[in-house]
């Protein structure tokens, strides 16, 4: 198959001269793991004893992987990438680690504002929260273990599920498809169930509301044929984001404090199987399904193409997209893109303080891809060497 990510002139079209020399300065100090510690405890303290380091940050990390910190903000980053690269935007309200419920009825607000600037603009194919976005992880980890609420749990618990209706049935209305990611395994067999009761009032005529499969665990194959039973079964389709994960040292940390079997597949390459084997399966069974492939690995990127060609899947099939995060593997999105499939970048967005538990994320877990971040400084030198020669 033709190789198409190595253009390095259509990845970063977009950027000038000063931003690719950002990017290339972030991704030379995310190698570097001590650097990521101590950059981290930095900025947290920094933040916590509310010193001035904000628009610091805002003008480094932020601004490279953060679209704004409003919707409003976001627009020109979301114009632009339409545009002028053909690549879409999922506007991402990443605040984390909130607990009040204040904060996750701004959440649901900010959620339903994003279903109508998606209903509103083509480039907005999606929009997409978190579980733990409309109620505490606390609950859902007691839901999941099967613990009996408290009466004010349960009260909070109806609230949880009053949000998600709210939401799900805005995003039925409207007709834009809703991301709901994926979190930690102690918490998600609970968001799981709720999202296929989402899937099975929502999804009767196609795909709405979306689920997220974490593919470096290896039940999720298994997850996956059992979900589809049941909508053949009941009548609805799957929407499903495929994942390789983003938990997986915390994972495997606390399964080894807590003496049980770590759900992470026992390496990279099994991961990668694990991934590439639900995709096929989606692609198998098309007709009821619809594919949000969300990775920056270029040889699963490869498969999925060669298995819409094989199938006779046209490249701007709606049924499939591809995505990857803002700042991050551009030369995947764009060229791609270029070449006529459906693309979307997971924009994030939010004030700058409380989006920095993502950013932290995305920091470590860039230093713990092996090869990640070498690619992305690879290619970033590779564009920077051909402008000059131009």
């Amino acid at each position: 198959m033709e190789k198409i990510f190595n253009n390095t002139a259509a990845a970063f079209a977009l950027k000038s001269d000063t931003e690719l020399d950002r990017a290339y300065f972030l991704f030379k100090m995310i190698a570097s793991e001590p650097l990521v510690r101590i950059g981290t405890a930095v900025t947290n303290f920094a933040l916590k004893a509310h010193l001035p380091v904000e628009g610091l940050i805002r003008a480094t990390v932020f601004d490279h992987f953060c679209g704004g910190t409003t919707e409003e903000d976001c627009l020109p980053v979301v114009d632009k990438m339409y545009k002028v690269g053909g690549v879409s935007s999922v506007l991402d309200y990443s605040v984390e680690a909130k607990e009040e419920e204040a904060e996750f009825d701004k959440a649901l607000e900010k959620t339903l504002k994003t279903i109508t600037f998606a209903k509103e603009r083509q480039a907005i194919p999606f929009a997409v929260f978190k579980p733990t976005g409309f109620g505490r992880f606390d609950l859902w980890v007691k839901l999941g273990e099967g613990k009996q609420f408290s009466v004010e749990e349960a009260a909070e618990w109806q609230r949880v599920t009053g949000r998600f209706e709210t939401v799900c049935k805005s995003a039925h209305e409207n007709d834009v498809a809703l991301l709901i990611d994926a979190e930690e395994s102690w918490m998600q067999d609970a968001a799981d169930e709720l999202v296929a009761d989402m899937m099975a009032k929502y999804n009767k005529e196609k795909a709405i509301v979306f689920n997220t499969l974490q593919m470096y665990r290896w039940d999720r194959l298994d997850y996956l044929k059992k979900l589809h039973e049941r909508a053949k079964a009941e009548g609805f389709y799957i929407g499903m984001k495929i994942v390789r994960g983003a938990y997986m040292e915390k994972e495997n940390k606390r399964a080894e404090e807590k003496g049980y079997i770590s759900p992470i597949c026992i390496s990279k390459e099994a991961t990668d199987i694990n991934y590439d084997d639900a995709v096929k399966y989606m692609v198998d069974h098309i007709d009821t399904m619809a594919i949000f492939a969300g990775t920056h690995n270029e040889d699963s990127s490869y498969k999925l193409i060669k298995l819409m060609n094989k199938a006779g899947i046209a490249k701007d099939d709606k049924r499939i997209f591809f995505g990857q995060l803002y700042g991050m593997s551009d030369n995947i999105s764009f060229n791609l893109a270029a070449n006529g499939y459906n693309v979307a970048k997971y924009l994030p967005f939010g004030p700058v303080r409380d989006v920095m538990p993502y950013l932290i994320r995305r920091a470590e877990e860039n230093t713990s891809v092996a090869g990640q971040t070498s690619r992305e400084l690879n290619l970033l030198k590779t564009e920077r060497a051909r402008r000059k020669l131009e």
